[in-house]
């Protein structure tokens, strides 16, 4: 399939282009294209598309599809508050939600919806732990704030937070994709702060490489993130306990996030993924 999408979310498109298919990936003035990422993709002007589907992120994107381009429209966020309808309710096209989550707490009205959890390309076994320090990686805590659970990063001390504008609280700033692994797993636990979002691909990548986690139990991370991982709770103070027991033991860390690791596999694998994609296009194409 030749498949018209915008770089809109770099790590879940990360996921997406290493299928089997020819991505094409509009660049300026249209989009960003590639952006410098290394993937195997075409970075093309919208004019000059001939794509066989579109998968659209963002509603502006919709009247930019060339005439006669099946689409599907994927919802990667969180409504706003519970039940919010979507733009999108009662569309006569298929919208894909990455979490059940969202699938339950968007109002979608009477459009056809499909979840299509994530999944991530692994990689490997990196965890060492030899830092003992919490890792969290958040995109502008200053600005998202209680959302992100920014606020309560310094109950978690020693800690680390990667992502983009950390640097304002006193964080390690932004990191391609390779060199942010290998940071992570530098570090004994992961932590998981936010109260109202997504289901962050950050906190998979580290499963993946083997790190136990300490996650707040809201939103979708009840579904990835077993007890035996490390520990999930709506308790703060519990969970700063569990942060703290990783840190101070190694040998039990390294247990809990060979289990993570495992779990992460299992669940949040590529190749379920790449499939339920697969199968979902050619639906729509028809």
């Amino acid at each position: 399939m030749r498949i018209l999408l915008w770089h809109v979310h770099g790590s879940w498109t990360h996921s997406f282009v290493q299928g089997g298919h020819e991505y094409l990936i509009p660049g300026p003035p249209h989009g960003i294209g590639l952006a410098g990422r290394p993937w195997r993709a075409d970075e093309v002007r919208l004019s000059e598309v001939d794509a066989d589907v579109a998968v659209v992120q963002r509603l502006e994107e919709l009247s930019q599809v060339p005439a006669g381009i099946p689409l599907v429209y994927l919802e990667h966020n969180t409504p706003s508050r519970p039940a919010e309808q979507h733009p999108l309710a009662d569309w006569d096209g298929t919208l894909v939600h990455v979490t059940h989550f969202n699938d339950l707490m968007w109002d979608c009205g009477s459009t056809k919806t499909v979840v299509i959890e994530h999944g991530v390309a692994d990689p490997g076994p990196l965890y060492t732990g030899e830092l003992a320090r919490a890792a969290a990686v958040i995109n502008e805590p200053v600005r998202r704030g209680r959302i992100v659970g920014a606020d309560l990063l310094p109950r978690f001390e020693p800690i680390d937070v990667f992502g983009m504008g950390t640097e304002q609280i006193g964080g390690r700033g932004d990191h391609d994709l390779p060199s942010l692994h290998r940071e992570l797993a530098r570090r004994r636990v992961y932590v998981h702060t936010a109260r109202w979002t997504s289901l962050g691909l950050s906190l998979l990548e580290a499963m993946h490489i083997g790190l136990p986690v300490v996650a707040l139990a809201c939103t979708e991370a009840i579904r990835a993130v077993p007890p035996e991982v490390g520990a999930i709770s709506t308790d703060v103070e519990e969970l700063v306990r569990a942060a703290r027991d990783l840190i101070e033991d190694p040998a039990l860390a390294q247990e809990k996030g060979r289990r993570a690791r495992d779990f992460a596999l299992a669940r949040y694998g590529l190749d379920a993924f790449l499939r339920n994609w697969d199968a979902l296009l050619k639906e729509v194409i028809g």
